[in-house]
């Protein structure tokens, strides 16, 4: 079979005309290596692709060919029949009863041909959330200074971002992805760089909140932790040193003395969590004793095995295992904890968490699945107008073949590691559910292609847990969004992401309020963009033409800008063009959620992050300028309640 061939089976788009209006051909030795990293695709003779029920009224699936009639259909999960039924017309009419979740279908013609489909049945749409409009108030944890953190932001800072958002008037906190980093690369801080998407970041671990931890344990932990708090960065490298060393006599206390109901609770943590939990544990204790990518260790250990599994748990590393559970154990229940407090305090979402698009490839989740994650192609963007030779985001990402496979239970799994903590979660570039550009690896970014991504059946995954998690889910819907893309996802009841930065006309003239759509989480800007305070000041500019970067616009579009700004706020009333000016224009807008940043309301000039920069600038690093205990004194309050009135009072809090 040729390359074209090939291409056309697993969804690889090998042509196609960039944002630039140039035609791209993804040259052949490049295509085929991102189809020879694509595992088999099934190309299915009864129906068009997964087959996704929407549990509401009477659902029907369209068939491809009954083949020879009747054709005979089985529903089966967990090992048993659901249902079965036969059908002579080229559809399916559902009986009712059929369980939500992840299914497998088995369709079989009078002649004997048979093929087994992945099945997704959910309901008509995610959860919706029980209010009208609320407001968010958006930080990058590891930011928080406080009197008593070790040198970065912890989830006790999050227990007192919950109560200085509630205090301010917020219905939640909308945090940086909490996932897991590599423990032994502190340094490598990019929090949308995950080891795995499955687990937590330890380091955000208050460790004194710990039961079986005592300040004797480590001496000088207290005089340590002080040093670690000064400065405007956070010391990374330091910090981490000292934290593990502490997580670990935190376990050791554990081991040694830990009470019934604590080892009871432990047990029960890893049990609810198996076997993903435990292959995770397993995976870190092999990383770093090869101390190389997991396609270079040995081979019994280049891919899971449950009985290899066993034999660690069972051998000389069983306290290590023991420890990384202990760890994630203890995140958890951390974590889980901030998040009651925001439903005691009646709190209308709670935690607003980030979900980054994809993985290291010599992380955990590449190695755990990989069938469903290619780690030898990374999520980018082709060439456009800011980034000419296209980009490489270096991050492995499902692929459509490998979750077919497996009925997308690795995506739901994902979806559910964040959306257990969250009332609200952001999924980033979510138009990667429905195409993702691919770059493989050796090649250049501007000779990828785009791959078809089963959309329906990914929206119907993230709709089952939604609602199964009570969590509202926001598409980073940014960029080149395909026709018919946000009607899709909307009618699915995902969420789209408004950046007031990027909601002009064609003139470059702001948008009006009714522009914006209820469904839909609304800001001024994102921790890639500048700060309210660095783009009225031009320092954005400045910044990224001393670093040589292409900032995208000159000095005179910049007072077009602040000019059109002050234009739209006159327009509705609106005659100051201050930061409480700017919010209580997002907050007339009908969009459901607003998110507004701590860089913002402290007047924070420098933004946390500067795509296309890895040294240059200390991106994921910088520290608020005020500690959590002053944050309020430094806020005006009474002009931050003005400008969130509507919000607080429809449905308030």
């Amino acid at each position: 079979m040729d390359l074209l061939a090939q291409a056309r089976i697993k969804g690889v788009q090998s042509e196609f005309v960039d944002a630039l209006g140039k035609l791209r051909v993804t040259a052949p030795e490049a295509l085929k290596s991102i189809l020879d990293a694509l595992p088999e695709k099934r190309v299915y003779r009864f129906v068009s692709g997964p087959v996704v029920v929407r549990a509401l009224g009477h659902p029907r699936t369209e068939l491809v060919t009954v083949g020879t009639a009747p054709l005979q259909w089985k529903v089966a999960g967990n090992g048993n029949v659901i249902a079965q039924g036969e059908t002579r017309e080229p559809v399916i009419a559902w009986p009712d009863g059929i369980p939500l979740g992840y299914h497998r279908l088995t369709l079989t013609d009078a002649g004997g041909v048979s093929e087994e489909v992945p099945m997704i049945v959910a309901p008509e749409r995610a959860f919706g959330g029980d209010f009208d409009r609320g407001w968010l108030l958006a930080v990058q944890l590891y930011s928080v200074r406080s009197d008593r953190n070790w040198g970065i932001g912890d989830f006790t800072d999050l227990a007192g971002l919950v109560r200085l958002a509630k205090q301010l008037g917020a219905d939640g906190v909308g945090l940086n992805p909490l996932h897991v980093l590599f423990d032994d690369q502190p340094a490598d801080c990019s929090p949308y760089s995950p080891n795995s998407r499955l687990f937590l970041n330890p380091l955000y671990i208050d460790v004194e909140a710990i039961p079986e931890f005592s300040a004797d344990l480590i001496p000088d932990a207290a005089a340590t932790a002080a040093r670690l708090r000064q400065g405007d960065r956070v010391p990374y490298a330091d910090m981490a040193a000292l934290k593990w060393l502490a997580l670990r006599a935190a376990f050791d206390s554990f081991v040694r003395g830990a009470s019934g109901v604590r080892r009871n609770q432990f047990d029960a943590f890893r049990a609810d969590r198996a076997p993903l939990l435990s292959r995770f544990a397993c995976f870190e204790v092999l990383r770093h004793r090869f101390n190389r990518p997991w396609w270079e260790w040995p081979s019994e250990w280049q891919q899971p095995d449950e009985a290899k599994f066993a034999e660690l748990r069972n051998g000389p590393d069983k306290r290590e295992v023991e420890f990384v559970e202990f760890v994630q154990w203890t995140a958890d229940s951390q974590l889980q904890a901030a998040k009651e407090l925001a439903h005691q305090l009646g709190m209308r979402v709670g935690l607003y968490l980030d979900v980054a698009v994809g993985v290291q490839s010599n992380g955990f989740d590449a190695w755990n699945e990989q069938t469903a994650i290619s780690r030898h192609l990374a999520v980018g963007a082709p060439p456009d107008v800011l980034n000419t030779i296209g980009q490489d985001w270096g991050l492995a990402g499902f692929n459509a073949g490998g979750l077919e496979a497996q009925s997308f239970v690795p995506f739901a799994d994902m979806l559910a590691a964040s959306m257990r903590h969250a009332g609200a979660i952001r999924l980033d570039h979510v138009l990667g559910l429905k195409r993702l550009y691919l770059v493989p690896r050796g090649f250049k970014p501007d000779n990828g292609a785009y791959v078809q991504m089963p959309f329906e059946a990914l929206l119907g995954a993230v709709v089952r847990e939604s609602a199964a998690h009570k969590c509202i889910v926001i598409g980073e819907d940014l960029g080149t969004v395909p026709e018919g893309f946000r009607e899709t996802m909307q009618d699915f009841g995902i969420w789209s992401y408004l950046v007031m930065m990027f909601e002009r006309d064609e003139a470059g003239r702001f948008r009006n309020v009714d522009h914006y759509r209820p469904n839909a989480l609304v800001t001024l800007n994102t921790h890639d963009l500048c700060t309210y305070a660095g783009w009225r000041s031009f320092s954005d500019l400045k910044m990224k033409r001393s670093l040589g970067l292409d900032p995208g616009e000159d000095d005179q579009a910049r007072w077009d800008a602040l000019g059109g700004l002050d234009a739209i706020l006159r327009q509705n009333g609106i005659n100051a063009n201050d930061l409480y000016s700017v919010l209580a224009f997002l907050s007339r807008t009908p969009s459901r959620l607003l998110a507004v940043s701590m860089e913002d309301l402290l007047g924070v000039i420098d933004q946390p992050n500067i795509p296309g920069t890895i040294d240059q600038h200390p991106n994921w690093r910088q520290r608020l300028p005020v500690a959590l205990d002053k944050i309020a004194s430094k806020v005006d309050l009474t002009a931050l309640r003005a400008a969130t009135r509507e919000r607080t009072l429809t449905g308030g809090s």
